[in-house]
């Protein structure tokens, strides 16, 4: 039983590790790619708008509720100290920090890494990749470079929009729905959100992107035969980056976080 016990975590260490090494080997391919000749602006501008224009909505629709379910659930123990007014420095807050990078990661990651694991994937099967390789082009160069520098470069721009329909949510519930003060909710959220905040949401979401173009395109390149192969790739794209955007937020969170030490020693009066 020790025997088998020590073959069995040992085999996983391995395989694990040996997955990492791939991973980044195939990062490491891509960016050498990036650095010597970027694809075409044709190829650049389909996955430009399949990748952020396409997930405009969702991410827009899903940063309201997010707005309107803090402000749901802060309002009571704020209203109970009589601090209801000082809701929107809390919501604006965790949104720009927090929950509007991290859930258009989670977003991108759902919708846009499946189905990029799913279509190289179902290529890898089909043999169209082999193909590429035959007739003389790099398919990391044509297939997975468009890819990462859509995911990289419009990110940012899909987190700020998570945010601002998050913040736009949480004032329309208080105000509207709680009848807080206008003038005092909107005088609280503006003293309580700085500058740092909104880059350091920015300057995460960049990282979110290129994890979930590494992982996604590596899954699809790596798919098994079969449709089942081609499920399991879609799956396990999801399930990997989401797990590496929550691993990458607590690294950033914890290194940002001795940054706004060092710029605002006193922090911010939240009150």
């Amino acid at each position: 039983m020790l025997y088998g016990w020590v073959v069995q975590w040992g085999s996983a260490v391995v395989a694990g590790i040996s997955v990492v090494g791939d991973i980044a080997m195939f990062a490491w391919e891509m960016l050498k790619w990036m650095f010597t000749r970027l694809p075409q602006r044709g190829t650049l501008l389909i996955n430009f708008y399949q990748i952020g224009v396409l997930s405009l909505p969702v991410v827009a629709l899903t940063g309201t509720f997010i707005g309107m379910v803090l402000a749901v659930q802060s309002y009571y123990q704020f209203h109970a100290i009589g601090l209801e007014s000082h809701l929107g420095v809390v919501i604006n807050t965790s949104l720009v920090r927090e929950l509007g990078p991290v859930l258009a990661a989670t977003m991108l990651a759902g919708r846009v890494g499946s189905a990029m694991a799913a279509v190289l994937g179902t290529m890898r099967v089909t043999e169209q990749i082999d193909a590429l390789t035959t007739m003389g082009a790099d398919p990391i160069h044509y297939l997975v470079v468009p890819r990462f520098l859509a995911c990289i470069l419009l990110i940012p721009a899909l987190t700020i929009m998570a945010d601002f329909m998050g913040i736009v949510g949480g004032y329309f519930y208080c105000v509207i729905v709680l009848d807080i003060d206008h003038a005092s909710y909107l005088s609280h959220s503006r003293d309580g959100v700085v500058g740092f905040d909104l880059f350091s949401g920015i300057f995460k979401s960049c990282f979110f992107g290129a994890m979930i173009a590494v992982v996604s395109c590596y899954q699809g390149f790596h798919c098994k035969p079969g449709a089942e192969g081609v499920g399991k790739a879609a799956t396990a794209a999801f399930v990997y980056s989401f797990v590496m955007i929550l691993a990458i937020d607590l690294f950033l969170n914890i290194i940002l976080d001795k940054f706004y030490a060092l710029i605002y020693p006193s922090g911010i009066n939240l009150l």
